[in-house]
């Protein structure tokens, strides 16, 4: 059986990964990959603390994916309408376009 602190740690990992893409990237697609990723380690800690054979945890992850999902498709549907008006995904662009 694997110890719980290996769930947490990698978990951590994922979501300081994440962090730093959302933080340090100007691509839309890029943060949009960076907050699924820390959805995903959050889904990793759900599934971690359920383990022990309860289901919270699982329902908890499951709800997770499917927010997850929605929020991809809205995600890339606003950027693609971004794209579409302002002919360019960077971040930084888009906002002095808009100043």
């Amino acid at each position: 059986m694997i110890p719980l602190e290996h769930f947490y740690f990698i978990s951590a990992i994922l979501f300081a990964l994440g962090l730093a893409i959302v933080v340090t990237r100007r691509n839309a697609i890029f943060v949009l990959m960076g907050v699924e990723l820390m959805l995903n380690a959050a889904n990793i800690n759900f599934v971690a603390i359920s383990h022990g054979g309860k289901l919270e945890g699982q329902l908890f992850a499951l709800f997770v994916i499917v927010v997850a999902a929605a929020e991809a498709a809205v995600g890339l549907a606003i950027i693609l309408a971004v794209y579409r008006r302002f002919k360019t995904i960077n971040l930084d662009k888009v906002n002095e376009i808009t100043d």
